[in-house]
């Protein structure tokens, strides 16, 4: 059976009308490339706010869209028409699926588009549904703090169910804002090129050390047109950045400095653009946040 992931972004919502359809359909492409590189397949489609992908295996799309820039949460939804007695028996079957005795919950409705009902009327309604179906054994009503949430959301003709939100990467889609070439050497140098790809900037790294490892398991799984394997550097490590900057024609390199080594650093390079995203953070800081991408790349 085929499952429908929801997929959420945030910052392209702002744009411009034109950026923003070139954002969206930038954000697509690198959904489908997540997709070909792990050998599946999906339908995407999309309407103002949300793209929906159709996959076969929906844990397995839920593990891709996590790492895509620009999506912010994906969940596993439900689809039917807007129509009462469709959301009622999904959200009973969804319901079924989650709710134990003594359990409190909350039913959030949201809808857009025209409708004879308010967010709030609909989300009383079917939150009765629920309540009604499980009062015997004993589940509660908290809308402060519940231990489950249900998800209505009414898109025109269309209604969405879900249950949980699996937060992504955010950020903007991976190609949008040029190329830069980063040092990967441990964990300093792998979150700063990480976050130079939340960015949008597509990122060509020199890895050497620890940073061999993090960018090859880590990194590549950010990016599917990233490179198939990473290998230490024979010549000095400035020589391999500076011939990497020319080979990519990229617009930057990111280096792992600290605050004290920045101005050697920017005499070094000179014309060429200098990114530290991780100078005014400290090892622990980065550890935890690193970390965190770890847990993203799975």
């Amino acid at each position: 059976m085929t499952s429908l992931v929801l997929v959420r972004y945030g910052e392209l919502a702002l744009k411009s009308a034109p950026v923003r359809r070139e954002f969206e359909h930038r954000l697509r492409q690198n959904i489908l490339g997540q997709f070909v590189r792990a050998g599946s397949t999906c339908r995407i489609r999309a309407d103002h706010g949300h793209v929906y992908v159709e996959a076969d295996d929906g844990e397995g799309a839920v593990r891709l869209l996590r790492r895509t820039f620009g999506v912010t949460s994906v969940s596993l939804a439900v689809e039917v028409p807007t129509d009462r007695a469709a959301m009622r028996a999904a959200v009973l079957e969804m319901a079924a699926r989650h709710v134990r005795p003594g359990i409190s919950f909350a039913l959030r409705a949201r809808r857009t588009g025209t409708h004879p009902f308010t967010s709030q009327e609909l989300g009383r309604e079917l939150g009765g549904d629920v309540f009604e179906a499980y009062r015997s054994i004993g589940i509660r009503v908290d809308l402060d703090h519940p231990e489950l949430e249900l998800f209505v959301e009414v898109r025109g003709p269309r209604t969405y169910l879900y249950a949980d939100r699996v937060a992504g990467p955010g950020g903007l889609p991976l190609g949008v804002a040029g190329r830069v070439v980063a040092l990967v050497d441990g964990p300093r140098g792998a979150l700063g090129a990480y976050l130079m790809m939340k960015r949008g900037c597509r990122c060509d790294w020199v890895a050497s050390g620890e940073g061999v490892a993090l960018a090859d398991r880590v990194l590549r799984a950010f990016d599917p047109r990233a490179p198939t394997a990473v290998s230490e550097p024979t010549d000095p490590l400035d020589s391999a950045i500076a011939a990497q900057l020319a080979q990519s024609h990229a617009d930057g390199v990111v280096l792992p400095l600290s605050v004290d080594d920045y101005t050697n650093a920017r005499s070094r390079w000179g014309d060429v653009v200098v990114f530290s995203p991780t100078v005014g953070l400290t090892d622990e800081e980065v550890g935890a946040r690193w970390h965190a991408v770890e847990e993203l790349a799975g």
